[in-house]
């Protein structure tokens, strides 16, 4: 089952983009975003899923390399 987490920039609190895993993803992992731009997380929040359903929200926070 694949992991579909929203990438959210920890400076502006704004989602970037939606990412798939394979399995779920370390927090320390790096990233490249679509646009190019290297990224590395800062922490993964697991929500809870609503009511009647099984997936859970996933949030990767990320800051620029640059």
């Amino acid at each position: 089952m694949s992991i579909i987490a929203t990438i959210m920039n920890a400076a502006t609190g704004q989602p970037i983009q939606k990412m798939t895993f394979g399995r779920m993803p370390k927090p320390w992992v790096s990233l490249t975003l679509e646009s190019g731009e290297k990224v590395t997380a800062e922490r993964i929040d697991v929500g809870k899923p609503a009511p009647g359903k099984f997936v859970a929200p996933v949030e990767i926070w990320v800051r620029s390399n640059g």
